[in-house]
This record gives C-alpha cells, structure tokens and sequence, in this order.
C-alpha cells in the first residue's frame, strides 16, 4: 500500500512554507535562476516567434494562390521569405520549446530543487534572444536566401550580408542548446532521488535525455560547418568553392551529418510527451515501458547512421544502398513506440481531454509522415520526387504533426502545474479541430502536387498546379486561424481559468506531488517517487492518490513513496 511522508512541522509552518504565489509578469524579464521561471522564459519566447514564423508562413501561401509574382516584388524576396520561414520555426521555436517544458517539468519530475547547474542553464536561454535579432536584423540589410539549408555555392557566393549574420545567430543558437544539453544530461543522470533508478524515471526524461545527447554530439558538426562558412564569406577562404580547391558537397554531408539528427532532437522530446499524456489520460500503464526508453535511446544512435538520405542525387551510386539501408532501419524503434502506444491506450478508460486529443493527433500524423518517410527511404521513389512537394509535406508531417500537436498536448497538460489554472476544455477541444483539419488540408495534397511534379522553393509555378495551391492556401488559412483560439485560451486561462489543485490529472509522476505552481524550492523536504510512475488501475495507485488528494486538502503538501 503506498504511504504519504509528512514534512516535518507544525501544520501552520507547512502552510507558511507552501505558501503559493504565482511569479509576477516582471521575473519572466529578467534574469533568474529558477528552472521553472527560465522553462517558462523559454516557452514564451519561443511561441512569439512561432507566431513570426507563422505569419511567413501565411505571406508564403498569399504568394501560392496564383502562380506569377504577386506579393513578392521579387524572386528573391520569396527564397529569403521561405529561408527565414523555416529558420524560425526550427531553430527559434521548435527546439527552443522542447528546452521549455525540459527545463519546467524535468525537475520536478526527477524531485530535483533544480537544474544541475541553474547559472548555465540562465545563460543557455540569454543567449537566444540576441541571436534572434542578429537573425532577422538581416532584413535590414541583405536577408539571407539560401534556405534553412544554407547550401553553398547559395550561401556563399549568391546571398548577401545578411546570409553571415544567419550564420553568426545559427553559432549562438548552437551555443546554447551545448549548453542546455550537457545540463539535462547531468541533471537526469546525478540529480535522481533516492528509489528512482533509471528504470523507474518517467520516459519524458528518458526521452529529453536521448535528446540531449544527440544534440552534444551533433551541434559541434555544426558549429564546425557555420564556421567555414563564415570564413569562405568573409575571409576569402574556398572551403565550399570547387573553384579554388574545395568541395560543395562538404557542407551538405557536415549540415545533414547534424541536421538528421536535429530531426529527433525536435521529435523525441514530443514522444516522450506522448507516453506520458496517453497513460495518464487512459489510465493505463505503458505498455512496454523499457522497449520505449530503450528505442528513444535507439533512435538517438541509429540516427547518426542515416545523414546522406538527403544527398541521394548527389551521393556516389555505391554508398546509396547503405544509407537506403540505414534509413529503413530507423523506422523499428519509432514503430516500436507506435505500438507500445496503441497498447498503453488499448482498453483503457479514455478521457477525450484537449491534451489527449493532441496527442491522438501526434499518433495519426506522425504515421503519415513515417510511412513518407520509409517510401523516401527507397532510393528509385526518392530520386522521382526529391526536390518536390511531397518532401515538403513530408517534412511537415514529421515536424508539425509530429512535434507541434505534441507540444500543443504538453502545453494542455502540464499548464495547470506551470499557472495553477485550468485551460478552457471547450476551446481546447474547437483548438483542436480546427489545427487537425487544417493541417490535413494544407499538407497532405502537397503529397499529389509533388508526385505531379511541382517543385518545392519556387514563387512562380505551373498554371496546372493553380486549384491544388489554392485549396491549400485556403486550409492553410484556417491552420494559421486556430493559432489564435490558443492564445486567446491561454490568456484568458492565465487569469480566469478554474483553480487547478495539485494534480488535477490524478497523475504519479512527482511534478504533480506538489502544489501547483510549485514553490521555489519545488518541494518542502526531499520526495520519494511512488514505486511505478505509470502504475495506473492498481488499488495501490488509487489509495496513493486519495492519501496526496486528502494531503493537500489538510494544507500540507507531502512527498511520496
């Protein structure tokens, strides 16, 4: 039977020590220490610019519905629009938003008063906002068009000046994630309490830990690649130009040997999402539960192995069936997950809550986008379509169905913990519906467009394509509408929302063993995990359970075991 331990005092000084506040506006502007005030720095920041990368998003479709130059005074102006469009949604919002959650719930989960090292983890989080502006400060001068991708000779001989500051706010960002890595790794690994050995740690940590690696090990690749770069434009050096003895292909096999990776740096963390929103909200446990923090391990390594997928038209023809090989392979971890997850929510008693229907979303778009990506896997498809709208929308599926709905989950689940207020479920719920159908709209026609033949990274297309792009400028329109029903529940949330209580999902993880928001040391005395984190339907849960509910109803709140 599981038991609650008391803290130590007289109840009136449990109360005065767990007095809660939420943080006033202010602290999020300046510097703090405090994992949960840095997590929600993190979160916010981020978000603003997914609502920039958004909007260019939105200028890129206006542009698409007809198929001259209409928006655009100029092709050029449209390469640097889609290049910033995609530097903004990958590097200023969906990797920095994962650091988001990471950095609030990570502790709490592992009973941790904080990050391992708090002063490194302020800094990991100042240096983006500088490299933000030193990125977008292009359009003051030369906006960088050479895509997210930064393929020489583009970025070296065809792009302005703006393509260097690209590359110096790209070195900041990769700074920062080193920095952020190698503190959730020390963290995960030293900072478990007593009783939580590896195979009792929840998978979002299991999960932010693969990550982690991933990115300590691949950024430097990449800092390594930004670095020639800014050499070959700046002081005439010819590391990418064949002209004066380089190589072009250099940059493509160093920029993918990091930016495959990258790919389960941004998708990873959302898995980990996943196991703990669909347990929690089936009541089930996880069905294999040391297969999926083994896959996400899996996928971290096996990663590494398929970075020359993206150079299929300009790999030599013998190590082709390799990387075919590689990138086959890779799809038995993420389908051991799919299907650990059909088992966790399989009989359950599923309640169709924002975060869940999510996380739903997360199961079935992220299908599309894998089994795209196994049919791109096969050298002869690949070739047929590379270059085309089909890798686009694979692309998406992957990275908008895959993380994004799955950040959406986290942000519906853990909200309560992070406020103290509920969100509005009926908004979650239209929220929803509305991001589901217009994603499906705006991206998977692009699978047809492309295998007719359209090619990707042009303004000016085929008159045939005309019906096609505005259908999916049309569902393009509605995806960008739903961005604003979330902002406005949050808001609203924020300082209306129901009152939360301290586990509102009746969840057994330790973030939820405290109040909500938690105090700045998290917990009163040192917490003791419950024997199974994801040990729903036992009475031995339940009694736990009712013993934190009837905890914190007599104003103390306790650690557990």
């Amino acid at each position: 039977m599981a038991t609650i331990a008391v803290p130590i005092g007289t109840q009136a000084e449990q109360r005065e020590a767990e007095a809660v506040r939420r943080p006033a506006l202010s602290e999020y502007l300046r510097w703090s220490v405090d994992h949960k005030i840095i997590g929600v720095q993190y979160g916010i920041s981020s978000f603003l610019f997914f609502l920039v990368g958004g909007a260019m998003a939105m200028g890129i479709r206006l542009e698409l519905l007809t198929p001259g130059l209409d928006l655009m005074v100029s092709g050029s102006a449209y390469n640097s629009l889609f290049t910033m469009h995609g530097t903004v949604m990958i590097f200023l919002f969906i990797i920095p938003m994962w650091a988001a959650f990471g950095n609030f719930v990570v502790p709490l989960q592992l009973g941790a008063k904080d990050m391992a090292f708090p002063w490194l983890n302020a800094f990991a989080f100042w240096l983006i906002p500088p490299a933000a502006i030193i990125i977008l400060m292009g359009y003051f001068v030369t906006p960088a068009e050479a895509g997210w991708t930064a393929y020489p000779p583009l970025s070296t001989l065809f792009s302005g000046d703006g393509q260097t500051l690209w590359a110096l706010g790209a070195h900041l960002l990769g700074i920062s994630s080193i920095m952020g890595s190698i503190n959730f790794i020390v963290t995960i690994l030293n900072m478990r309490p007593e009783g939580m050995t590896l195979w009792r740690m929840p998978l979002l940590c299991w999960a932010v830990l693969a990550t982690s690696i991933i990115a300590v090990m691949a950024t430097p690749f990449l800092a390594g690649a930004l670095t020639l770069l800014l050499l070959d434009r700046v002081a005439g050096t010819t590391f990418f130009d064949a002209a004066g003895g380089g190589d072009v292909l250099l940059w493509q096999n160093i920029f993918w040997f990091y930016s495959h990776p990258a790919v389960y740096i941004m998708v990873l963390p959302g898995m980990g999402v996943l196991s703990e929103v669909l347990s929690i909200h089936s009541r089930k446990p996880v069905f294999g539960y040391r297969m999926v923090g083994l896959s996400s391990m899996g996928i971290a390594f096996v990663g590494f192995t398929v970075w020359a997928h993206h150079m299929f038209t300009s790999l030599q023809p013998e190590l082709r069936i390799p990387f075919m090989i590689t990138t086959m392979i890779i799809a038995v971890p993420t389908g051991i997950k799919m299907f650990s997850w059909l088992g966790t929510i399989w009989g359950g008693k599923i309640r169709f809550t924002s975060a869940m229907l999510f996380a739903l979303g997360f199961l079935s778009m992220f299908v599309i986008g894998g089994i795209t990506g196994v049919m791109l896997a096969a050298l002869p498809f690949d070739i047929h379509v590379h270059d085309t709208y089909f890798v686009v929308s694979h692309f998406h599926f992957v990275l908008f169905g895959g993380s994004v709905f799955a950040i959406y989950a986290a942000l519906y689940h853990w909200f309560p913990k992070v406020t103290g207020r509920m969100m509005n479920e009926r908004l979650g719920r239209i929220h929803f519906v509305f991001t589901y159908f217009g994603f499906l709209f705006t991206f998977f026609p692009m699978h047809i467009v492309g295998m007719l033949g359209m090619p990707r990274r042009v303004a000016v297309y085929d008159p045939a394509f005309t019906q096609w792009n505005q259908l999916i400028g049309i569902a393009a329109f509605v995806l960008g509408f739903s961005t604003f029903i979330v902002v406005y529940n949050v808001i609203h949330s924020y300082f209306r929302g129901p009152v939360a209580g301290a586990n509102p999902w009746r969840a057994l993880t330790l973030e939820w063993a405290t109040t909500s928001p938690p105090p700045v040391t998290n917990f009163i005395d040192d917490p003791i995990p419950y024997e199974d984190p994801y040990g729903y339907g036992t009475e031995a849960a339940t009694a736990y359970l009712d013993a934190v509910d009837e905890t914190f109803r007599n104003g103390a709140p306790a650690s557990s075991r």
